[in-house]
């Protein structure tokens, strides 16, 4: 575990010798590299971590030009990056809490510590419009997000289906508040609803085309294990019991009832896919494999479902 910090005269040396936007860039990276902080939040180095705390604190992108590299900070900038790498490393905070931005699906989001932050191989999925499962996308009409978070799962819906109505649930009404900014900075008020829902509760009688589901999964062994920078997010959204899947043996159980007959339920377990044979011998559940990493999502029909639960 992280027991490193850093102290002040470490960062009043930096903010009295570095100078320009490359020096503060190395030397964080370094200090980064140094101090045992946890990469898992939208980077897996010290240099990126770096890069997408920096730039972003500077209202600069991240694919800034090679050229602002050599621009020279002012004191006010300098103590500003200082305070930042100071609570990354000394609090565990994730970047995208101290920069109110995620990216998810190539689309920036705001995030602050009301939800998680967004790293789901559903983007892939999304990008692909689920193919090959689904065969004519111009056929969705309605899509359920289930435990929406963000509601970047839900927005990135609406711009790959343009036709479709998104409902965006969540039990968490924070998690709503932050769901309604982004959906009202994407502007698809008229097509995206967050809607306060346990599971299916609060939207009782709805049948979808596509129900996407990325519910809470982590199970009580890994919650022991979990890195400082996860114990920021809310734990609402990770842990579901001893196994992971308290909230899954819901989605599954009520599932068939809210999806149209060609309809289909992709759902993410991550790790917690190992308990899922177990718990459901013999189930028809499809894994997806993803060419950009990750894993732990499966995809099941109305029909499936049906079948299997009838015997």
């Amino acid at each position: 575990m992280n027991h490193f910090q850093i102290e002040d005269a470490i960062l009043d040396e930096a903010i009295a010798e570095l100078s320009t936007l490359h020096d503060w860039l190395r030397w964080t990276t370094s200090q980064f590299a140094s101090s045992g902080i946890f990469f898992g939040h939208g980077t897996d180095n010290a240099w990126d971590e770096a890069v997408s705390l920096l730039l972003p604190a500077l209202s600069l992108p991240i694919d800034a030009p090679k050229e602002l590299m050599h621009a020279r900070l002012t004191s006010t900038e300098k103590n500003r990056l200082a305070e930042l790498i100071a609570e990354r490393i000394n609090d565990c905070t994730p970047v995208p809490y101290l920069t109110n931005t995620a990216w998810f699906a190539g689309m920036p989001f705001y995030v602050d510590e009301r939800v998680l932050i967004p790293r789901s191989p559903f983007a892939e999925l999304i990008n692909n419009r689920f193919a090959p499962w689904l065969e004519e996308p111009s056929s969705v009409t309605r899509i359920l997000d289930l435990c929406t978070g963000s509601a970047c799962i839900a927005i990135a819906l609406a711009q790959a289906f343009e036709d479709a109505q998104v409902d965006a649930v969540d039990i968490s009404y924070e998690a709503l508040e932050v769901a309604d900014i982004n959906i009202s900075d994407y502007m698809l008020n008229d097509r995206v609803l967050p809607i306060q829902s346990d599971v299916f509760s609060g939207v009782p009688g709805q049948k979808y085309d596509l129900i996407v589901a990325n519910p809470p999964y982590v199970d009580a062994e890994d919650m022991a294990d979990l890195p400082r920078e996860f114990h920021h997010e809310p734990e609402l959204g990770l842990a579901s019991g001893h196994d992971g899947l308290d909230v899954t043996r819901t989605i599954l159980a009520e599932a068939a009832e809210h999806l149209t007959d060609n309809g289909l339920l992709f759902v993410e377990v991550g790790n917690s896919m190992v308990h899922m044979e177990e718990l459901y011998p013999g189930a028809p559940f499809e894994w997806v494999e993803f060419e950009q990493g990750g894993l732990g999502v499966f995809v099941i029909s109305k029909q499936q479902l049906v079948n299997y639960f009838a015997d």
